[in-house]
């Protein structure tokens, strides 16, 4: 066959799983693994917990150089970034070069927002890659006045790591409510009331306007209420937008919303052998009536990685990404554990007290579970998850929770 190999674009989780399934399916031809990178592919959600805690953090690297090039065999080219896709001539274009692929997984991820006009200020940082959470680390251990961009998952746990050192925080955040969009309005105060327990300075309602510094260094926040918060360290934390840039002039159908690549049920993105996982793929998720989806957690990456891989190698074979989303993020000492999704027609509170006395609450999506949140529970959370896999009845969901 003309171009026989896999090529895999990304060192993401899902560009991982892609190359290890690959292999465990029997594939024995050629595989090539782009990743920006220098480093080797490593673990994200590390970077915002135990990489800002620990004393002596480890990096959190998924495989070995040895592991990936000797054991799976493949073609590591690492520091190499895609930069354009011929479909028609089955060719990936990078700034190592070019290389042709039968089968295509494209796993770039997303890369993280920042705000107009930051510049060049140090003491700035999002936090997405090694190199960034090294650099908060750094500003944490130096005892640095921290102020956070964003009450979303990663800067609550930036903040949580800053309290365990007992320095000041503040968190800013534009909407009224944190973290409506993952969890609904209701479900954020609760999340919200973690951060006033822990001594966090939470605000809610208020944008930044501006930063100021000092010989290139932040020294300040200034807000669109007229107010200002002195800071050595500054984390952006709002958001991120799917790693398409190089996928322009393409053809493949980039998302209006946020140019993410736009996939059937199997991955598939539009062409013979190209195939998408992970944060950057909308596709319409058959456990949820079709509804167009595209999530930036963990386990989705890592299922989706392994799925759109197995797909691109046996395309008559294909299966559709049927998964229920699951996300965790760690605060102040809790774990915050969401399965399915926060679009309701009820949320049913069976335990309001946060912290050791496990908060629990339930989503109701027509007559079936559609989701439930929960914080310390996390014997409970998998098995809410199997029930919404299987479209479990309201009822059942209700009396598996305890309540009558």
């Amino acid at each position: 066959m003309k171009n026989e190999r896999l090529v895999v674009v990304g060192g993401s989780l899902a560009g991982i799983r892609a190359v290890e399934a690959a292999r465990k399916s029997g594939y024995a031809g050629p595989i090539t693994f782009l990743g920006a990178e220098e480093h080797l592919p490593y673990d994200r959600p590390p970077l915002s917990k135990a990489y800002l805690d620990d004393a002596e953090p480890l990096v959190p690297r998924f495989r070995t150089e040895r592991h990936l090039r000797d054991e799976l065999d493949i073609d590591l080219r690492l520091g190499t970034r895609a930069t354009a896709l011929d479909p028609s001539e089955k060719l990936v274009h990078s700034d190592g070069g070019e290389v042709g692929y039968h089968a295509l997984v494209i796993a770039t991820g997303a890369a993280a927002l920042s705000i107009p006009g930051v510049g060049e200020l140090a003491g700035v940082h999002t936090l997405r890659t090694l190199d960034d959470a090294e650099a908060i680390r750094a500003g944490l251990d130096a005892g640095a006045r921290t102020v956070i961009v964003g009450a979303g998952f990663i800067g609550s746990e930036v903040a949580s790591a800053a309290r365990k050192r007992g320095l000041p925080v503040t968190v800013l955040e534009a909407l009224p409510v944190p973290l409506v969009r993952s969890v609904g309005e209701d479900m954020g105060h609760t999340c919200a009331t973690l951060h006033h327990d822990n001594g966090t300075d939470l605000r809610c309602g208020v944008k930044v306007t501006a930063l100021e510094g000092t010989d290139g260094h932040v020294t300040g926040v200034v807000l669109d209420n007229g107010g200002r918060i002195d800071a050595d360290l500054v984390v952006i934390g709002i958001g991120v937008r799917p790693a398409t840039e190089w996928l322009a002039g393409s053809g493949l159908r980039l998302h209006e919303s946020d140019g993410g690549v736009v996939c059937d049920s199997t991955l598939n993105a539009g062409f013979a052998g190209v195939y998408a996982a992970g944060d950057l793929v909308h596709w319409p998720n058959p456990l949820f009536d079709g509804d167009d989806m595209r999530l930036e957690h963990w386990t989705n990456a890592a299922e989706q990685g392994a799925l759109a891989s197995r797909n691109a190698l046996a395309p008559d074979e294909a299966t559709p990404s049927a998964t229920v989303p699951y996300f965790w993020s760690d605060w102040y000492g809790s774990r915050i554990q969401f399965v399915g999704v926060p679009k309701a027609d009820e949320i049913r509170v069976v335990s309001e007290e946060t912290g050791d006395d496990r908060f629990l609450a339930l989503y109701r999506r027509g007559d079936h579970i559609g989701g439930t949140i929960c914080i310390d529970r996390p014997t409970q959370i998998m098995k809410y998850r199997r029930m919404i896999a299987k479209r479990a009845p309201w009822e059942e969901a209700l009396a598996f929770a305890g309540v009558a």
